[in-house]
């Protein structure tokens, strides 16, 4: 669930303001995470989540700040193939907020779900932008292998691996990252999969 800023403050000062607005109505972790401008809900039930939504609006509102209607938003996540509370919409005042079937928060993408498919596909894209900015020193003929190598480390592994350690990773999520670091390196070495050097060499 998003919140709107709607300050001119600087992201930090609004931080500390936002934790001396609201640290009275936050819960225990992780059922309320609050981090800058974005907050996290979480309960059981879809009425428990209507019930501190309200809490929150009302809250900010006293103070001057307002919830984003068009940015805030739900995902139920299914551990059970028991349905509860199918007449209760989750509705922010009189608007009801739009389900989805994933959102993404502080960089990851958490999926309702309980897979990692798009979070993986997301960090695969983002180590892609990372190397694509960098790719004026990787694909430098003029730099030396061992340079590069140290520099994708630094640089664009990171990016890809980003809170990786946290993920129920599969083989196939696996092979997946596998598969985009060697096209990186193979295009960084000047080879193509035609050259029919092993993966191993590379």
């Amino acid at each position: 669930m998003g919140l709107h800023q709607g300050s001119a403050l600087s992201p930090f000062l609004f931080s500390l303001v936002m934790d001396g607005l609201t640290r009275q109505i936050q819960g225990e972790v992780p059922w309320c995470m609050l981090f800058a401008d974005d907050i996290v809900l979480i309960d059981e039930s879809r009425s428990g989540i209507n019930a501190k939504l309200e809490v929150w609006r009302q809250t900010l509102e006293s103070k001057g700040f307002k919830l984003s209607r068009t940015k805030t938003e739900y995902l139920e996540c299914k551990f059970s193939d028991i349905v509860h509370e199918a007449d209760v919409e989750v509705k922010l005042g009189t608007q009801v907020i739009q389900k989805k079937d994933s959102f993404k928060y502080l960089g990851s993408i958490i999926q309702g779900n309980g897979e990692i498919d798009d979070d993986v596909t997301h960090r695969i894209g983002a180590g892609w932008m990372k190397w694509r900015l960098a790719s004026g020193v990787l694909c430098d003929k003029k730099v030396p292998p061992k340079l590069k190598g140290k520099f994708y480390k630094v640089v664009v592994r990171p990016t890809m691996l980003y809170e990786a350690e946290c993920w129920p990773v599969k083989k196939s999520h696996v092979q997946k990252m596998k598969v985009a670091e060697m096209r990186m390196l193979r295009w960084m070495c000047g080879h193509t999969r035609s050259d029919r050097i092993r993966n191993e060499v590379i």
